[in-house]
């Protein structure tokens, strides 16, 4: 099979004009097939604070009420996602900008109650129609993905970004050998959050579970290695976590089953 790389990149990333440029002229020049998906959840936080509307994390998840829906549609489907587009034009990549509604390429539904924590409009993942994107990319369209699905009955919900990232590599698996990145602020996933040279070079699944039990990973580092785990089981062929200056490089944390 083609090979096709799905490259996430994380709002921190966003955020840095200097990172992003760097990212985003990287990404241009990989070959072949591949696709972006970016976060934005700074953006968003700054956006909210500005409108007087408080953000609400739990284990690295944004709690979403009606008026964060509105400010993270806006931030994420608008601000970043066209800004991202139009800057990959300028580089000469042939980029469409997509949210989960956007042909239904994503469809969710709302997280229920659990535990006693109600999430607000946030989505889980049904289904990512890969045959949708794979008609798409090989049109010669480069998608770029924002963190936002749909249920199906007219409402938008925020969806994990790193979670957008996992279910499209998943879905793209059957068409492709997928390689899934993950490019944020450090060089992986860190041992010691304060040395920035504490990168673990391979996590499994009983390493995790043993990682999150002595605390070496927690927040939003959470969902970023379960994520990867599930790709990997769903036939995603290899999951990097690496920093956004190393794309295309062998360094960073890899996920293996």
């Amino acid at each position: 099979m083609e090979k096709i790389n799905v490259i996430k990149v994380g709002g921190a990333v966003v955020e840095d004009e200097h990172q992003l440029d760097r990212l985003l002229k990287d990404f241009s020049a990989i070959e072949g097939r591949k696709v972006l998906v970016h976060g934005g959840g700074r953006r968003a936080t700054k956006v909210a604070a500005q409108l007087g509307i408080e953000t609400q994390m739990v284990n690295g998840r944004r709690v979403t009420d009606k008026e964060m829906l509105e400010v993270v549609t806006m931030v994420y489907g608008g601000l970043v996602n066209k800004n991202v587009v139009a800057r990959l034009q300028a580089e000469g990549v042939n980029a469409l900008g997509l949210t989960g509604a956007d042909m239904d390429v994503i469809h969710s539904h709302k997280r229920p109650v659990k535990d006693g924590i109600d999430y607000g409009f946030v989505g889980d993942v049904d289904k990512a129609d890969g045959d949708m994107l794979h008609t798409l990319i090989e049109a010669g369209v480069v998608p770029v993905m924002a963190p936002l699905t749909h249920d199906g009955h007219g409402d938008i919900l925020n969806t994990n970004a790193d979670t957008i990232a996992s279910e499209t590599a998943k879905a793209l698996a059957k068409h492709y050998d997928v390689t899934l990145t993950f490019c944020f602020e450090k060089k992986g996933v860190l041992a010691n959050p304060d040395d920035d040279e504490s990168v673990i070079p391979v996590i499994n699944n009983e390493l995790f579970h043993t990682y999150v039990a002595d605390g070496t990973i927690s927040g939003g580092m959470l969902p970023k290695i379960e994520n990867s785990l599930d790709a990997i089981k769903a036939g995603v062929e290899k999951v990097v976590i690496t920093k956004a200056d190393a794309l295309g490089t062998e360094s960073g944390t890899v996920i293996v089953n």
